[in-house]
């Protein structure tokens, strides 16, 4: 399966879709990791564009193909992307999952933005008015939505893999 996460930055996503990788023993595809290597081996000052969702797309679909599961890990923001990770997992023939990573609260959505280290060399985490000015199509109805702003992460991550088995998109 194919569970794709997605929010903005200094939501917890990463942290989610690390732990729930190690939980479930799932490929993690983080697109910061691929954009940031692409901008190190190329022209710095060039805009990267879509490259570092394409190479994910391309990663999640040979891991699929082989049975693994996949977590894919970015902001996710735009419809078009959010078609574009459904049909890797409609080529593979496997489920996907949507799940929105939110922090409600937004002072500590503020804090983490501000506070948070790259895990990423050369990798610059964006701002706070960067990360309320960006654009972000509304996801409607469609997805899990997980919110980090009251809970710790092994609890969000046994609820998400509880809500995923019951909704039967996770195998018992």
């Amino acid at each position: 399966m194919l569970i794709i996460l997605a929010g903005l930055p200094g939501s917890g996503k990463t942290t989610i879709a690390r732990a729930l990788a190690r939980r479930l023993g799932a490929i993690h595809v983080r697109v910061d990791t691929i954009e940031q290597a692409i901008r190190a081996s190329a022209d710095s000052s060039n805009d990267i564009g879509p490259a570092g969702y394409v190479v994910a797309y391309g990663i999640a679909e040979d891991n699929l193909t082989l049975g693994r599961i996949v977590i894919a890990d970015s902001v996710n923001p735009l419809t078009i992307t959010r078609e574009a990770w459904l049909a890797v997992a409609a080529r593979s023939g496997v489920i996907a999952a949507e799940v929105e990573v939110i922090c409600s609260d937004k002072t500590e959505h503020r804090r983490r933005v501000e506070t948070r280290k790259t895990d990423v060399e050369g990798l610059v985490k964006p701002t706070w008015q960067e990360v309320v000015e960006r654009i972000y199509d509304d996801w409607g109805e469609t997805p899990i939505i997980v919110d980090t702003a009251a809970r710790d992460v092994p609890e969000i991550v046994e609820a998400l893999i509880v809500k995923l088995r019951t909704e039967r998109l996770l195998p018992i």
